[in-house]
Protein backbone atom coordinates (compact mmCIF):
# COMPACT_ATOMS: atom_id res chain seq x y z
CA UNK A 1 0.00 0.00 0.00
CA UNK A 2 1.36 3.76 -0.83
CA UNK A 3 1.62 6.01 1.68
CA UNK A 4 0.73 8.94 1.28
CA UNK A 5 2.61 12.34 1.49
CA UNK A 6 1.45 15.76 3.39
CA UNK A 7 1.23 17.45 -0.01
CA UNK A 8 -0.17 15.12 -2.01
CA UNK A 9 -3.02 14.40 0.69
CA UNK A 10 -3.79 18.20 1.01
CA UNK A 11 -3.51 18.90 -3.23
CA UNK A 12 -6.23 15.89 -3.29
CA UNK A 13 -8.20 17.43 -1.08
CA UNK A 14 -8.21 20.75 -2.87
CA UNK A 15 -8.97 19.31 -5.89
CA UNK A 16 -12.53 17.25 -4.26
CA UNK A 17 -13.36 20.23 -2.75
CA UNK A 18 -13.12 22.25 -5.68
CA UNK A 19 -15.35 19.28 -7.69
CA UNK A 20 -17.85 19.54 -4.99
CA UNK A 21 -18.34 22.63 -5.31
CA UNK A 22 -18.48 22.69 -9.35
CA UNK A 23 -21.74 20.08 -8.55
CA UNK A 24 -23.24 22.38 -6.27
CA UNK A 25 -23.19 25.69 -7.64
CA UNK A 26 -24.76 26.90 -11.05
CA UNK A 27 -26.47 24.86 -13.60
CA UNK A 28 -24.25 21.43 -14.38
CA UNK A 29 -21.15 23.35 -12.54
CA UNK A 30 -21.24 26.83 -14.84
CA UNK A 31 -20.84 28.86 -11.90
CA UNK A 32 -17.16 26.86 -10.65
CA UNK A 33 -16.43 26.80 -14.65
CA UNK A 34 -17.00 30.40 -15.39
CA UNK A 35 -14.81 31.57 -12.66
CA UNK A 36 -11.99 29.04 -12.26
CA UNK A 37 -11.51 27.13 -15.61
CA UNK A 38 -9.04 29.18 -17.79
CA UNK A 39 -10.31 30.87 -20.56
CA UNK A 40 -8.93 32.30 -23.88
CA UNK A 41 -7.34 35.50 -22.53
CA UNK A 42 -9.48 37.57 -25.14
CA UNK A 43 -12.73 36.43 -23.68
CA UNK A 44 -14.73 38.38 -20.64
CA UNK A 45 -15.01 35.24 -19.05
CA UNK A 46 -11.02 35.25 -18.55
CA UNK A 47 -9.40 36.40 -15.02
CA UNK A 48 -5.80 36.20 -13.86
CA UNK A 49 -6.62 33.86 -11.37
CA UNK A 50 -7.67 30.90 -13.37
CA UNK A 51 -3.58 30.79 -14.48
CA UNK A 52 -3.50 28.55 -11.34
CA UNK A 53 -7.26 27.36 -10.35
CA UNK A 54 -8.03 25.44 -13.46
CA UNK A 55 -5.07 23.17 -12.27
CA UNK A 56 -7.83 22.17 -9.56
CA UNK A 57 -10.61 22.30 -11.55
CA UNK A 58 -12.00 18.95 -13.35
CA UNK A 59 -15.14 17.94 -15.17
CA UNK A 60 -18.57 17.41 -13.23
CA UNK A 61 -21.00 16.70 -15.46
CA UNK A 62 -21.61 14.76 -18.95
CA UNK A 63 -24.49 14.14 -21.34
CA UNK A 64 -26.43 11.08 -20.86
CA UNK A 65 -27.18 10.96 -24.62
CA UNK A 66 -30.92 11.80 -23.84
CA UNK A 67 -30.76 15.02 -23.47
CA UNK A 68 -29.78 15.42 -19.96
CA UNK A 69 -26.64 14.67 -17.60
CA UNK A 70 -24.73 12.72 -14.96
CA UNK A 71 -22.39 13.47 -12.62
CA UNK A 72 -18.61 12.26 -14.23
CA UNK A 73 -16.86 11.35 -12.00
CA UNK A 74 -14.00 9.78 -13.82
CA UNK A 75 -11.55 12.90 -14.77
CA UNK A 76 -11.01 13.55 -10.95
CA UNK A 77 -10.97 10.00 -9.84
CA UNK A 78 -8.16 8.72 -12.28
CA UNK A 79 -6.27 12.16 -12.01
CA UNK A 80 -6.52 11.69 -8.24
CA UNK A 81 -5.37 8.24 -7.98
CA UNK A 82 -2.36 9.57 -10.29
CA UNK A 83 -1.41 11.75 -8.07
CA UNK A 84 -1.36 9.71 -4.99
CA UNK A 85 0.51 6.29 -6.76
CA UNK A 86 3.41 9.04 -8.54
CA UNK A 87 3.32 11.74 -6.55
CA UNK A 88 3.92 10.31 -3.11
CA UNK A 89 6.93 8.36 -4.45
CA UNK A 90 8.01 11.75 -5.94
CA UNK A 91 7.56 13.99 -2.81
CA UNK A 92 9.41 11.83 -0.88
CA UNK A 93 12.54 11.84 -2.65
CA UNK A 94 12.10 15.32 -3.81
CA UNK A 95 10.92 16.78 -0.34
CA UNK A 96 7.60 19.18 0.39
CA UNK A 97 9.25 22.26 -1.77
CA UNK A 98 10.87 20.76 -4.87
CA UNK A 99 7.59 18.85 -5.21
CA UNK A 100 5.31 21.78 -5.73
CA UNK A 101 7.71 23.15 -7.34
CA UNK A 102 7.89 20.63 -10.32
CA UNK A 103 3.71 20.44 -9.80
CA UNK A 104 2.99 24.24 -10.42
CA UNK A 105 5.63 24.34 -12.84
CA UNK A 106 4.45 21.14 -15.23
CA UNK A 107 1.39 22.48 -14.93
CA UNK A 108 2.07 26.57 -16.02
CA UNK A 109 4.16 24.42 -18.94
CA UNK A 110 0.76 22.51 -19.81
CA UNK A 111 -1.40 25.72 -20.01
CA UNK A 112 1.31 27.69 -21.61
CA UNK A 113 1.59 25.23 -24.64
CA UNK A 114 -2.47 24.79 -25.28
CA UNK A 115 -2.53 28.69 -25.01
CA UNK A 116 -0.36 28.94 -27.64
CA UNK A 117 -1.24 26.43 -29.89
CA UNK A 118 -5.35 27.51 -29.60
CA UNK A 119 -3.96 31.24 -30.02
CA UNK A 120 -2.06 30.85 -32.82
CA UNK A 121 -4.88 28.99 -34.44
CA UNK A 122 -7.10 31.75 -33.17
CA UNK A 123 -4.76 34.60 -34.91
CA UNK A 124 -5.13 33.05 -37.86
CA UNK A 125 -8.92 32.57 -38.21
CA UNK A 126 -9.29 36.37 -36.93
CA UNK A 127 -7.09 37.57 -39.23
CA UNK A 128 -8.39 35.85 -42.26
CA UNK A 129 -11.95 37.75 -41.56
CA UNK A 130 -10.15 40.99 -40.83
CA UNK A 131 -8.74 40.53 -44.22
CA UNK A 132 -11.70 39.43 -45.81
CA UNK A 133 -13.48 42.86 -44.29
CA UNK A 134 -14.73 42.20 -40.91
CA UNK A 135 -13.84 44.62 -38.31
CA UNK A 136 -12.05 42.98 -35.62
CA UNK A 137 -13.95 44.56 -32.73
CA UNK A 138 -17.31 43.38 -34.17
CA UNK A 139 -16.03 39.93 -34.18
CA UNK A 140 -14.58 39.51 -30.98
CA UNK A 141 -17.89 41.28 -29.80
CA UNK A 142 -19.82 38.24 -31.65
CA UNK A 143 -17.82 35.41 -30.23
CA UNK A 144 -18.10 36.65 -26.72
CA UNK A 145 -22.05 36.25 -26.55
CA UNK A 146 -21.11 32.61 -27.66
CA UNK A 147 -22.47 33.24 -31.29
CA UNK A 148 -21.01 33.54 -34.76
CA UNK A 149 -21.78 34.65 -38.30
CA UNK A 150 -22.69 31.55 -40.45
CA UNK A 151 -21.16 34.40 -43.32
CA UNK A 152 -17.80 33.46 -41.63
CA UNK A 153 -17.53 29.90 -43.40
CA UNK A 154 -16.76 31.48 -46.92
CA UNK A 155 -13.53 32.45 -45.35
CA UNK A 156 -12.71 29.53 -42.54
CA UNK A 157 -14.62 26.66 -44.85
CA UNK A 158 -17.52 24.77 -43.93
CA UNK A 159 -18.27 24.69 -40.48
CA UNK A 160 -15.27 27.00 -39.24
CA UNK A 161 -17.57 29.79 -38.30
CA UNK A 162 -18.86 27.70 -35.31
CA UNK A 163 -15.49 25.95 -34.64
CA UNK A 164 -13.85 29.46 -33.80
CA UNK A 165 -16.58 30.46 -31.81
CA UNK A 166 -16.74 27.50 -30.03
CA UNK A 167 -13.06 26.88 -29.30
CA UNK A 168 -12.65 31.15 -28.30
CA UNK A 169 -15.40 30.19 -25.65
CA UNK A 170 -14.06 26.73 -24.54
CA UNK A 171 -12.34 26.12 -21.20
CA UNK A 172 -9.26 24.69 -20.03
CA UNK A 173 -9.35 22.08 -16.89
CA UNK A 174 -8.28 19.59 -14.42
CA UNK A 175 -4.28 18.96 -12.84
CA UNK A 176 -3.69 16.39 -15.90
CA UNK A 177 -0.63 18.59 -16.97
CA UNK A 178 0.80 18.70 -13.69
CA UNK A 179 0.20 15.08 -12.85
CA UNK A 180 2.00 14.70 -16.39
CA UNK A 181 4.98 16.42 -14.87
CA UNK A 182 4.84 14.51 -11.81
CA UNK A 183 4.68 11.55 -14.00
CA UNK A 184 7.97 12.20 -15.85
CA UNK A 185 9.66 12.74 -12.60
CA UNK A 186 8.53 9.70 -11.29
CA UNK A 187 9.83 7.63 -14.90
CA UNK A 188 13.05 9.16 -14.11
CA UNK A 189 13.75 8.17 -10.49
CA UNK A 190 12.43 5.26 -10.64
CA UNK A 191 13.20 4.19 -14.34
CA UNK A 192 12.55 0.33 -12.97
CA UNK A 193 9.29 0.46 -11.29
CA UNK A 194 6.59 -1.49 -13.00
CA UNK A 195 3.55 -0.45 -13.52
CA UNK A 196 0.26 -1.63 -15.16
CA UNK A 197 -2.68 -0.33 -17.08
CA UNK A 198 -5.73 -1.52 -16.17
CA UNK A 199 -6.51 -2.89 -19.01
CA UNK A 200 -3.29 -5.00 -19.96
CA UNK A 201 -2.25 -6.56 -16.68
CA UNK A 202 1.25 -7.16 -17.71
CA UNK A 203 4.13 -5.03 -15.39
CA UNK A 204 5.61 -2.38 -17.59
CA UNK A 205 8.44 -1.06 -16.35
CA UNK A 206 8.23 3.22 -15.88
CA UNK A 207 11.16 3.77 -18.69
CA UNK A 208 8.97 2.34 -20.79
CA UNK A 209 5.86 2.83 -19.90
CA UNK A 210 5.97 6.56 -19.60
CA UNK A 211 7.46 7.23 -23.02
CA UNK A 212 4.51 4.80 -24.25
CA UNK A 213 1.82 7.14 -22.49
CA UNK A 214 3.73 10.71 -24.10
CA UNK A 215 3.66 9.10 -27.45
CA UNK A 216 0.28 8.60 -27.73
CA UNK A 217 -0.65 12.40 -26.23
CA UNK A 218 1.85 13.22 -29.66
CA UNK A 219 -0.06 10.70 -31.78
CA UNK A 220 -3.84 11.86 -30.51
CA UNK A 221 -2.42 15.91 -30.58
CA UNK A 222 -1.50 15.42 -33.89
CA UNK A 223 -4.14 13.56 -35.50
CA UNK A 224 -7.36 14.19 -33.10
CA UNK A 225 -7.85 10.27 -32.72
CA UNK A 226 -8.53 9.30 -29.24
CA UNK A 227 -6.67 6.13 -27.75
CA UNK A 228 -7.79 5.43 -24.37
CA UNK A 229 -8.78 9.38 -23.56
CA UNK A 230 -12.03 11.20 -23.86
CA UNK A 231 -12.41 12.89 -27.39
CA UNK A 232 -11.91 16.13 -25.63
CA UNK A 233 -8.77 15.58 -23.94
CA UNK A 234 -5.96 18.29 -23.89
CA UNK A 235 -3.49 16.41 -25.40
CA UNK A 236 -1.28 18.83 -26.02
CA UNK A 237 -1.38 20.16 -21.86
CA UNK A 238 -0.18 16.86 -21.24
CA UNK A 239 2.57 16.97 -23.49
CA UNK A 240 3.30 20.14 -22.25
CA UNK A 241 3.28 19.11 -18.76
CA UNK A 242 5.50 16.42 -19.52
CA UNK A 243 8.18 18.01 -21.21
CA UNK A 244 8.36 21.20 -18.47
CA UNK A 245 8.47 18.26 -15.72
CA UNK A 246 11.65 16.65 -17.84
CA UNK A 247 13.35 19.93 -17.90
CA UNK A 248 12.53 20.99 -14.10
CA UNK A 249 13.99 17.35 -13.32
CA UNK A 250 17.03 17.81 -15.87
CA UNK A 251 18.23 21.25 -14.31
CA UNK A 252 17.81 19.82 -11.09
CA UNK A 253 20.27 17.65 -11.95
CA UNK A 254 22.50 19.67 -13.94
CA UNK A 255 22.58 21.92 -10.76
CA UNK A 256 22.99 19.02 -8.17
CA UNK A 257 19.79 19.43 -6.43
CA UNK A 258 18.69 15.58 -6.59
CA UNK A 259 20.15 12.78 -8.51
CA UNK A 260 18.92 10.26 -10.70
Amino acid sequence: MIRITNTVKHLIIINVLFWIATLGFGEQGSYMNSLFAFHFPLSEMFQPWQIITHMFMHASYVSDGMGGTNIYLMHILFNMIGLWMFGSAVENYVKRKKFLILYFVAGLGALLLTFAIDYADFMMNLNKLVEGGYAKDEILKVVNEGKYDPAWDALLGEGGGNSFSVNFNGSMLGASGALMGVLVAFGLLFPNAELMLIFLPIPIKAKYFIPVIIGLDIFSGLTGVSIFSPSNTAYWAHIGGAVTGFIVMWIWKKRRKIYF
